[in-house]
């Protein structure tokens, strides 16, 4: 994702420490994940889910963009459940 900053929200932060995920790898998911769902909708700014995979780690993050200035905001940022997500992580499992 094409970022001229990036900035991190309170409830990002807190949800890395309770989950064990690393700012790098939160950087690593923004420069080399995929895109998988788009949130065109949200305000105040278009936000988009990332998959990123790593050797040991999968993460989810959520990820809003300011398109007149190129500023980033991670909203959150999670591992996927295997009871909620498709092996892929790509999909939701339906109910």
């Amino acid at each position: 994702m094409d970022c001229s900053s990036l900035r991190f929200s309170g409830h990002a932060i807190s949800r890395m420490f309770e989950r064990g995920i690393r700012k790098e790898d939160v950087v690593h998911a923004v420069n080399e994940g995929e895109v998988i769902q788009r949130y065109p909708d949200d305000s105040p700014y278009p936000s988009c889910l990332l998959l990123w995979k790593a050797s040991d780690l999968v993460i989810h993050v959520v990820i809003a963009r300011d398109d007149q200035t190129g500023d980033c905001y991670i909203v959150t940022v999670y591992k996927p459940s295997l009871a909620l997500w498709e092996s892929d992580y790509r999909n939701r499992k339906k109910r």
